[in-house]
């Protein structure tokens, strides 16, 4: 009954987990950080707003991705743009953020977590349309990165795939405010997942040179 679970698939999914896992915590941040800076009535929208724009771009970033890497030199590009997602998450987590952060996570949580008796009271003011287009940018840019990532831990295993792909959505929508506290508090875990997906991308860029190498002396 279990022998598709092999060591191969059981790497495969434990890597995906934890890619979500860092992603999902990531991807909240932007969310929560486009959302601050909203009157308290139109954070929720744009929160829900986030949320669903994220789902939509995974689902459709999926199906072209899978399809994507199956063409020659596509896996060495896609393992040379995770490693830049890498370098943007090190650098991220170097620099930190501190009332930003805290900013975000209030929004994200609605409440008043620091005590200073305001709600992303630090944030710069904007408006739904400025907040909503922020969203959506860095949706696009992260609905990628996540999907790219998790492709290429997934690598044959196409349920593998499909449950990284749930598992991002689930933890985006129902999670998401308590990832981004856990990897705030824990900054172990977003190093580990770093880890992981500078691993997911060496690896595709050695498999992508390897599927390149014949047509360069071919040439």
């Amino acid at each position: 009954m279990f022998d598709f679970l092999t060591a191969d698939v059981l790497t495969a999914l434990a890597q995906v987990i934890m890619i979500d896992l860092v992603l999902a915590g990531d991807n909240a941040i932007v969310i929560g950080l486009a959302a601050a800076g909203l009157p308290k009535e139109q954070r929720a929208k744009a929160i829900l707003l986030g949320i669903i724009a994220a789902t939509v771009l995974r689902i459709i970033f999926a199906g072209i991705t899978t399809q994507l890497l199956a063409i020659v030199g596509l896996l060495l590009a896609g393992g040379i743009l995770l490693l830049w997602v890498c370098w943007k998450m090190w650098h991220e987590l170097r620099a930190g953020h501190g009332h930003e952060h805290m900013d975000a996570e209030e929004a994200l949580a609605n409440a008043d977590l620091n005590k200073d008796g305001q709600i992303a009271g630090g944030a710069p003011r904007k408006t739904f349309a400025q907040a909503a287009w922020q969203i959506v940018v860095a949706d696009i840019t992260m609905s990628l990165d996540n999907v790219l990532a998790v492709a290429g831990a997934a690598r044959e295993h196409p349920w593998v795939l499909v449950f990284g792909l749930a598992l991002s959505i689930a933890l985006m929508g129902i999670a998401a405010s308590f990832i981004a506290r856990l990897l705030q508090k824990h900054r172990w875990i977003a190093y580990v997942g770093l880890a992981v997906i500078l691993y997911v991308s060496i690896e595709m860029i050695y498999r992508g040179g390897l599927e390149v190498l014949p047509y360069i002396i071919r040439t």
